[in-house]
């Protein structure tokens, strides 16, 4: 081409024939990066978008959402600027130098950008796969475009210095001690986030809870560096990736995945209630369908016990009896069992507790059959609602500090008692 319009250019123009060539494959290379940039970007792309939003695969609205088919064909149009100088510029010292290297940055910026949609894409369609949301893809992938950006930030240096770069890489040995301190996060998040990944730890999703951390909620984001959780407040805790493998966490996807949610809760019987059952304690409470048949059942045992042993019952230590604390516990235990909420085949058990200064503690140790934060407490309160309102019904108190009204009340009897006996003495 060159060989063509020189001569032209020499014949009519020769003091400029120089400036007016490189003027002219300019303004044509700026044509046809002009029309190739609209080609592709109006018709090609916008094709492309049109079947991707219509399809029902992941991958190809993957692909155009994260602006990979854009961000090559920049890429391209770099490489076809690239070409189209070295053809039509050649021998030109001052312009193809200067159009070379731009067109080459320009690769290496987008093909970069290229690789970081690619990537990003790839995150997109393996977070759709449940088989794959156990490693730790985030900070793989946010190590890779790391690794990436070092290795083209070494590229654009040694082209605009004009160096190889080998030389740049060389002299990278004796900066490994600066790097590995400006990298130490980075490299320690990856280094946990594969431990985490190996050996399933985390995931996104589970519930953790660390309280050193502040955090007790969902995680939303397991990255190279850190990990998000969202608090149950809905506030969002960061966390050094590294410190879940430094320190300890605890994770409740073990409850999740179990399908039921523990109730371990105690309630503090006054031991001054405590006492024997006579009989018609016995007749009242064998009204009561979930203890008849345990009431039955013992009382039949204890009557054979105590004839068998020829015992005199008119000394309450002397023979078996049943208490009421004790028909309570088992009372329980049925009404846990016959519970439509309860876990049935998961630890169920009613069990007393060392007595304290607050009384003798009844605890709960059941499961309920969801793991659903707000029926998990639903099924929980109706059960010690229950709990509290029968308990009268077996002669039982519930201990409790006594309140400023409890003292009120008793100086309101002291005083209605002290008055009655002063009338008393004056009449």
């Amino acid at each position: 081409m060159k060989g063509l319009i020189m001569p032209w250019l020499n014949a009519y123009i020769p003091q400029y024939a120089g400036l007016a060539y490189t003027a002219a494959v300019l303004l044509l290379i700026i044509i046809i990066s002009a029309t190739i940039h609209f080609v592709l970007h109006r018709v090609v792309i916008s094709w492309v978008g049109s079947r991707a939003q219509a399809s029902r695969q992941v991958w190809r609205k993957a692909f155009f959402e994260r602006k990979l088919f854009n961000r090559l064909a920049q890429t391209l149009q770099g490489i076809i600027i690239h070409i189209q100088a070295g053809l039509w510029l050649d021998g030109d010292a001052l312009a193809l130098p200067v159009i070379q290297t731009a067109a080459h940055l320009w690769i290496l910026l987008y093909g970069l950008l290229s690789l970081f949609a690619l990537l990003d894409a790839l995150l997109d369609i393996f977070q759709q796969n449940p088989a794959m949301q156990n490693f730790p893809l985030r900070g793989i992938f946010q190590s890779l475009k790391l690794i990436a950006s070092i290795f083209i930030g070494l590229l654009i240096i040694s082209t605009l210095i004009g160096k190889s770069p080998l030389i740049l890489l060389s002299g990278l040995g004796a900066m490994t001690a600066v790097l590995m301190l400006v990298f130490k996060d980075p490299i320690l998040g990856l280094v946990a986030g594969i431990q985490l990944s190996a050996n399933n730890m985390l995931t996104v999703g589970d519930w953790l809870e660390m309280p050193q951390y502040g955090a007790d909620g969902a995680v939303i984001d397991i990255g190279l560096t850190t990990v998000k959780v969202q608090n149950w407040d809905k506030t969002i805790t960061t966390i050094p990736t590294y410190a879940l493998i430094s320190d300890s966490f605890k994770n409740w996807r073990g409850m999740s995945e179990s399908g039921g949610r523990r109730i371990k809760r105690s309630l503090m019987i006054d031991s001054s209630s405590v006492c024997f059952l006579d009989e018609e304690d016995v007749a009242r409470l064998q009204r009561a369908r979930l203890l008849a048949p345990y009431l039955k059942q013992k009382v039949q045992e204890v009557n054979r016990y105590n004839s068998e042993q020829q015992l005199d019952l008119s000394s309450l230590v002397n023979g078996r009896r049943l208490t009421n604390l004790g028909t309570f516990r088992a009372y329980l235990n049925t009404f846990l069992k016959s519970h439509p909420r309860i876990h049935q085949q998961m630890t169920l058990m009613v069990r007393q507790l060392e007595p304290t200064p607050n009384g003798i503690p009844m605890e709960i140790y059941a499961f309920t059959n969801t793991t659903s934060w707000v029926e998990y407490e639903g099924i929980q309160g109706d059960i010690f609602d229950h709990v509290f309102a029968v308990l009268q019904e077996f002669g039982l108190r519930v201990h409790q500090v006594p309140s400023g009204y409890d003292m009120r009340s008793l100086g309101r009897l002291s005083s209605r008692d002290t008055e009655q006996e002063s009338i008393r003495r004056v009449g």
